[in-house]
């Protein structure tokens, strides 16, 4: 992509942000409205001008079913791509919230922040999303607590699933909240499978420097994303959120697997990679 092509698009990715931020701003703030479709549709508008095309499989929560997706975590394009999908809201780790326009772009998409910390942040973010969930919402947190290179699966943390259970006290319905295993890949880019030689110029993990990455993305190409809707775990009062986790943890690595098939050992823990593939805090969006 030329330097007046990339131009031309953040251009138009401003113009779209300033159409329609402000209504939406407003709406939340004066209206106390959940997060609409705005959001939607400046990620879509993303999508479309960087040439990210998205697909799914599987079956959604139904609007209005309280939902808590566990998903794994690759990059900072999954929030893009999930985000395209329907009205949602991630947890993410307090620092993003000062972080310029990616800072602000979390708060329209009203993200809960925890501040790793501050001791009882963690209680205190569970309650939040047990409110959101209990209204109805989706809540998306990246259960591995860091980004890795689409290769591998680190086993999920079941810390704030217990929002689920906080949920329960509000959802009055059925006296359950699913638990949604959610399970994100780029298998293509320029129509080709993705090579493991060419996962650093999607996924972003360890201690890579961010603009070097958003230069390469930039340059490589139509990208296609698939998320995997996975089979929903019933979480009701008596559950056990650590076997709830792992079995959440097992149905996004199966989804995994069933996308890139042969091309990537994804094993329990660890898979297969480069031994200087180290995962650490710099792509890391969400909780402990």
């Amino acid at each position: 992509m030329s330097r007046l092509a990339l131009t031309l698009r953040l251009l138009a990715l401003a113009a779209t942000f300033a159409v329609i931020a402000p209504p939406h701003y407003l709406a939340m703030r004066m209206l106390g409205r959940r997060s609409g479709g705005a959001p939607v549709l400046f990620h879509r508008a993303f999508l479309w001008l960087f040439s990210v095309r998205v697909s799914q499989s599987g079956t959604p929560p139904a609007p209005g079913e309280p939902a808590l997706v566990l998903a794994n975590h690759v990059s900072w394009l999954d929030i893009i791509a999930i985000g395209s999908l329907r009205p949602l809201s991630f947890v993410a780790k307090s620092e993003i919230a000062g972080w310029p326009v990616i800072g602000i772009l979390a708060g329209l998409q009203r993200t809960l922040f925890i501040d790793r910390g501050r001791r009882g942040a963690t209680a205190t973010v569970s309650q939040q999303m047990g409110h959101r969930l209990s209204q109805g919402e989706l809540v998306v947190l990246f259960a591995e607590g860091t980004t890795g290179d689409g290769t591998r699966l680190l086993p999920f943390r079941s810390s704030l699933v217990g929002a689920a259970r906080a949920a329960l006290q509000g959802e009055s319905e059925n006296g359950r909240v699913r638990l949604q295993p959610l399970a994100i890949t780029y298998p293509r880019r320029n129509g080709l499978p993705v090579a493991r030689s060419e996962r650093p110029d999607i996924a972003w993990y360890g201690d890579m420097d961010l603009a070097p990455h958003l230069a390469a993305f930039v340059r490589g190409g139509p990208i296609d994303a698939h998320i995997v809707w996975g089979t929903p775990i019933p979480f009701e009062a008596g559950t056990d959120r650590k076997a709830a986790t792992a079995a959440a943890e097992a149905e996004v690595r199966r989804a995994i697997q069933s996308v890139v098939g042969g091309r990537s050992a994804v094993v329990e823990g660890r898979a297969s990679a480069p031994a200087d593939a180290g995962l650490g805090e710099v792509g890391d969006l969400s909780a402990a």
